[in-house]
């Protein structure tokens, strides 16, 4: 892994926050990239929104990404730059939380703060056999002051890589391998028999379906495309217009010229239908359908899209889209046809 090579504090960072909900291979191309393009924080500092979300996608949980490019903003503005290790200061950057501030602090300047992550809770909750739901408050709370007490007083971060390495390659969530565990003389779940039942985990919840209609809209060959909002799924991400549908109104026409007048200040007409994509997101199961639709008249305007373009569909690639709008935008661009 690229970012083991290094005690630089920002390629530590970035490579945390890319690791959240994110497993290890996906995400070491994406490392190479954005390390490429912007190499220490003034870059990051420095670059539009579009070029740091266009590096980010792909990866998902695109907040990631305004937050890391918010907060060296605010370092080179505040600290010359620097990432800094002191605990107080760095907790107050965007989107540093208490595992970003233990990963980084402790594999960059070794300092003593614990890790907690999904890889470390099992090899805890195995190890020490706590049987009680692992989502529960009490044992987050137990697993944060376990794993504190349990750091040694240098090569902390050494010692929280490890750990975490250790979940991930051995103390598995199924079918760990126990003969080969280190750990396996004193872990309480293997000598009851339990490994397979910790950690206890809380039934998921059932995914919540939503429908989604969407305008490609066009005019003298050219597309529109609209930035979302901030502080939204999918925050500054390009798109086509899209509104959300009961199932009583996902295939009426009426509702969707209404729609995309409310939402652009834009008429269209010969409505037709085009491909329909499934995509899972944190609860949900999201079915967007396609409508592509000739401008006609309107001027635009809009209280939730914070920018438009009118592009050629060749032009797509040069913007940032989640990855459901890349599809679509892709099957736009290879001029394939439209059912």
């Amino acid at each position: 892994m690229p970012w083991r090579t290094t005690r630089d504090p920002y390629a530590i960072w970035v490579s945390e926050v890319m690791l959240q909900q994110t497993q290890v291979r996906t995400v070491i191309p994406y490392f190479e990239r954005f390390m490429q393009r912007f190499p220490h924080p003034r870059a990051l500092a420095e670059a539009s929104v579009d070029d740091v979300l266009k590096h980010w996608e792909g990866l998902g949980y695109y907040r990631r990404a305004m937050h890391l490019h918010r907060a060296a903003q605010w370092l080179m503005q505040h600290h010359d730059g620097r990432v800094p290790n002191e605990k107080d200061l760095f907790a107050q950057l965007p989107g540093v939380g208490r595992y970003t501030l233990g990963a980084v602090l402790s594999q960059a300047f070794d300092r003593r703060l614990p890790v907690v992550d999904g890889n470390v809770a099992r090899v805890l909750c195995r190890w020490l056999a706590w049987r009680k739901p692992l989502k529960a408050k009490q044992t987050q709370d137990w697993l944060w002051s376990t794993a504190e007490r349990l750091l040694p007083k240098k090569a902390v971060g050494d010692f929280n890589q490890a750990l975490m390495e250790l979940g991930q390659q051995v103390c598995k969530p199924r079918q760990p391998d126990c003969t080969n565990c280190p750990l396996r003389r004193g872990c309480g779940s293997l000598e009851l028999g339990l490994q397979d039942q910790i950690p206890v985990s809380t039934p998921a919840t059932k995914s919540t379906p939503l429908h989604t209609a969407m305008a490609m809209v066009f005019k003298k060959g050219r597309v529109l495309v609209v930035r979302r909002p901030d502080k939204v799924r999918w925050a500054n991400m390009w798109e086509f217009p899209q509104w959300e549908c009961t199932l009583r109104n996902h295939r009426s026409l009426a509702h969707h010229r209404l729609q995309l007048r409310t939402l652009t200040g834009l008429a269209g007409r010969k409505w037709r239908k085009g491909i329909g994509i499934r995509h899972a997101v944190t609860r949900f199961t999201i079915t967007f359908q396609a409508w592509h639709v000739e401008a006609v008249n309107g001027t635009w305007q809009s209280s939730f899209y914070s920018a438009h373009r009118w592009l050629k569909p060749n032009e797509l690639g040069h913007l940032a889209f989640s990855r459901p709008m890349r599809r679509f935008a892709e099957v736009l661009a290879d001029g394939q046809p439209h059912r």
